[in-house]
């Protein structure tokens, strides 16, 4: 028989509920700063080290115009030497899988570039001499062909008497003394009477090509195989190639353009009865390589030849006239249908690089813009674009992203979260 005080079953008759535990208080938050619980690691010591990359980059991007434009004697032979490289390199290439040895397809690949930089001076600069020398004997028919403009403009008139009577004086001073100058009629010629300075870069151009392409095969080799992994040493093979068939395209693609263009205004400007048509038409070639300033010079120069050319106004400007229509359809049609998106370039960059570079290194900084600024941004295209507006403003003391962090750290705190 049970008793009240007995136990029934396990608990005792009357007996309190076992208390239950409480949890455990949170413990207190550890000691130290907000960041060192939000980026472990070391960010302060991270975005430091950023910051001072960054300082030094932009130190660098301002001095480096700078040391450019004063070592232009040795950085603009070297520039251009290398951009005529890379853009032979599928010629090199072509030649080597024909079983020609490197140093001889290099040699051959040279020769190419000197035929071709031959035919364009015995087609551009020879006849060009012979107009600048023909200048002085058309100053009456440029007068009567202009007299509409002259009386229009009176100070223009002016400007052309005083141009007259210089040139009268200076053939007064001239049968004092007659100097005879031999036009060049070809490179070897124009070499052998410019300045030794331009032939020592002239030589050393040649010889930066020629090595370039012949070490390019080991070269390419060498610096892919010290990769430390596959993977780095795919993506430096990607660079190389994505480098040299961007640039080696863009050339090919635009000298084939301004060829065509520059024999469609010669056999326009014969038809007119302009001399040396080839001539007119190789300047409209060699002029169109620089963006939108080029194609202004060839039509104020074939305005020019027309002037002198010929006594009516409508005719001295029909060249110029033809050859701005026939670069209207190219610019607008043919070169976005042949060059199509893979190698169309922001207008706003390529502004950007033609005044950087011609203000760095004149007319031949302007022709090399547009192959330096494809070869930069294929390379930041493979590499990565530095992301400087996001370093500043979204991750950085000057945005409000890291008050927004250090609200959420404390409030997480202070309801006993712990670091998250």
């Amino acid at each position: 028989m049970d008793h009240p005080g007995e136990r029934i079953g396990a608990e005792p008759l009357g007996a309190a509920p076992a208390p239950t535990p409480t949890p455990a208080a949170p413990p207190p938050a550890p000691a130290g700063r907000i960041e060192d619980l939000v980026w472990p690691g070391g960010y302060h010591r991270d975005r430091l080290l950023a910051a001072i990359a960054l300082v030094m980059g932009v130190g660098l991007a301002i001095a480096l115009p700078f040391a450019l434009r004063a070592g232009a004697e040795f950085f603009l032979p070297v520039t251009a030497a290398l951009v005529v490289a890379v853009a032979l390199v599928p010629l090199l290439e072509w030649l080597e899988r024909r079983g020609l040895p490197s140093g001889l397809a290099a040699f051959t690949c040279l020769l190419f570039f000197l035929g071709i930089a031959n035919m364009a001076i015995a087609a551009i600069v020879v006849p060009a001499s012979n107009w600048v020398s023909l200048v002085p004997e058309r100053i009456g028919r440029i007068k009567t062909t202009v007299r509409p403009l002259v009386e229009i403009y009176a100070s223009l008139n002016k400007s052309i008497d005083d141009m007259a009577a210089t040139i009268a004086i200076a053939k007064a001073a001239r049968h004092a003394r007659t100097v005879t100058l031999e036009t060049p009629n070809s490179l070897l010629s124009l070499l052998t009477t410019a300045a030794p300075f331009a032939i020592i870069q002239f030589v050393f151009v040649m010889l930066v090509i020629f090595f370039f392409l012949a070490g390019w095969s080991n070269m390419r080799r060498h610096t892919i195989m010290r990769r430390s992994s596959f993977s780095s040493a795919m993506t430096l093979a990607r660079v190389i190639q994505d480098v040299v068939d961007a640039t080696s395209s863009y050339i090919a693609t635009i000298t084939v353009i301004n060829v065509t263009l520059g024999l469609v205004v010669a056999g326009a400007v014969h038809a007119l009865g302009l001399p040396t048509p080839l001539m007119w038409g190789g300047m409209v070639a060699l002029l169109n390589y620089v963006p939108y300033l080029g194609p202004i010079a060839a039509a104020c120069l074939l305005a020019l030849g027309g002037i002198m050319t010929f006594a009516e106004p409508w005719a001295a400007a029909m060249p110029a006239t033809i050859f701005i229509g026939l670069h209207l359809v190219e610019a607008n049609i043919v070169t976005p249908l042949i060059v199509g998106r893979r190698l169309l370039i922001n207008p706003l960059l390529i502004l950007v690089a033609l005044s950087f570079w011609s203000w760095v290194w004149g007319v031949s900084g302007a022709v090399l813009a547009v192959p330096l600024l494809i070869i930069a941004r294929t390379v930041l295209d493979a590499a990565g674009r530095p992301d400087i507006a996001g370093f500043l403003f979204e991750s950085g003391t000057l945005g409000g992203s890291d008050k927004n962090v250090r609200e959420d750290v404390h409030g997480s705190l202070d309801r006993g979260g712990g670091a998250p």
